[in-house]
């Protein structure tokens, strides 16, 4: 299993310097997402299920931090920045975001309803319901791409 998971490793280009997860990191979440459990990692890789439940969270949590800083690098270079107050209908969002396009020349490729739901569902509990809960920063790139960010 382990020259085939390295195989896999290799196939789709990880390197350990570049990357913010370690080998070992890469290595278990690979076997996670293949449906194989934690026990049977631990027997294959020589160590404990403790330990493969630590690196399996302490990679979950960098993949996550890495998701946040494209995020925010992508928000810093969007020329589309919309402010979503809380208390706002999400009904109303859409309108808010092709007014900001329109005036700074980007195209949206999303109609009303898909804009609502790409924006409910990366806000995850900061929507609820048709009510944002949490203000929000709608960034647009210049391809076009939404990305949804909470604001603290």
């Amino acid at each position: 299993m382990i020259d085939e998971l390295e195989e896999l490793l290799e196939e789709i280009g990880f390197e350990a310097e570049t990357s913010v997860l370690t080998h070992r990191q890469a290595q278990v979440l690979a076997l996670r997402e293949r449906g194989f459990s934690q026990a049977d990692i631990a027997d294959e890789l020589g160590t404990s299920r403790a330990n493969v439940s630590s690196i399996e969270s302490s990679g979950r949590e960098n993949v996550a931090k890495a998701r946040e800083t494209v995020a925010f690098a992508e928000a810093l270079r969007a020329p589309v920045r919309v402010r979503v107050p809380e208390g706002m209908d999400l009904y109303d969002v859409p309108q808010m975001v092709y007014d900001a396009c329109d005036e700074a020349g980007v195209k949206v490729d999303h109609t009303a309803p898909d804009l609502m739901k790409v924006v409910s569902d990366a806000a995850g509990p900061a929507v609820s319901g048709r009510q944002v809960s949490t203000p929000l920063i709608i960034g647009v790139t210049s391809e076009g791409m939404v990305r949804v960010r909470h604001q603290e």
